[in-house]
């Protein structure tokens, strides 16, 4: 068999075993000795197989810890608002959310001017650790106006879309949201939340979302890990 030929069979081996699950995202596969051993070519040959994988996007490297599986991503389509709900089920996953505070308070001066309501009027305040198929990606901090909201400030909204539940509840739909997004590091606590590390990477996307006609309905904060949201949008130059 030539080399050629060797690192293609290689490659699809790689190809099928990653298709069918035996390595899951986000983890690291065997090391290049053992990995070659198994698939019966040499480190050389398994190295080509493995760049074609690389340059695909179907795997990364990292030069001191070998091959991984990248996490999959998830992001709303470009110029596409979707709930955190309807982006897990647009890829066949179970979308999941747990309530770690879930309160009424008074508004913050910042709070109070972007829902416009009176300085220190009451919101109701949700935090949420959100997950697909049980794996932790985001948390999530929502600040809605008591008074428009008032039917949340009961209800269960474990594993609950907040958009679905604020349109059959409280007869509000989201239109649109005002979205911005910086990087950050995690510290401790959000660590421990997300299943990640200190320092580690994150994407803290802060938005107010709008009815149809432009009134303001929630200030949210979503904190994503890094290796699992990617956010895409359409640019245009102005005319």
């Amino acid at each position: 068999m030539t080399s050629s030929s060797a690192a293609t069979q290689a490659y699809d081996q790689l190809t099928h075993d990653l298709t069918v699950g035996r390595y899951a995202a986000g983890s690291r596969l065997p090391g290049e000795r053992d990995l070659a051993a198994a698939l019966g070519v040499s480190r050389a040959t398994l190295r080509v197989a493995l760049g074609r994988l690389e340059s695909e996007g179907t795997l990364q490297r990292s030069a001191q810890r070998g091959w991984f599986v990248p996490r999959e991503m998830i992001g709303e389509p470009p110029s596409t608002l979707q709930s955190f709900t309807e982006m897990a089920r647009a890829r066949g996953l179970r979308p999941t959310a747990r309530v770690l505070r879930h309160e009424t308070r008074p508004a913050t001066m910042d709070e109070a001017e972007k829902l416009r309501i009176a300085p220190s009027a009451p919101v109701l305040e949700i935090d949420r650790l959100r997950g697909m198929d049980g794996t932790p990606v985001c948390f999530d901090v929502v600040v809605l106006s008591e008074q428009r909201a008032a039917a949340l400030a009961d209800a269960d909204l474990t594993d609950a879309s907040l958009y679905d539940e604020l349109r059959e509840r409280c007869g509000l739909e989201i239109h649109r949201s005002a979205y911005t997004l910086m990087a950050d590091v995690a510290d401790a606590e959000l660590a421990r939340l997300l299943g990640t590390a200190v320092g580690a990477p994150v994407l803290v996307g802060d938005e107010v979302a709008y009815t149809a006609d432009g009134a303001p309905v929630l200030v949210g904060t979503n904190t994503y890990r890094g290796d699992a949201y990617r956010f895409e949008a359409d640019l245009y130059r102005r005319a």
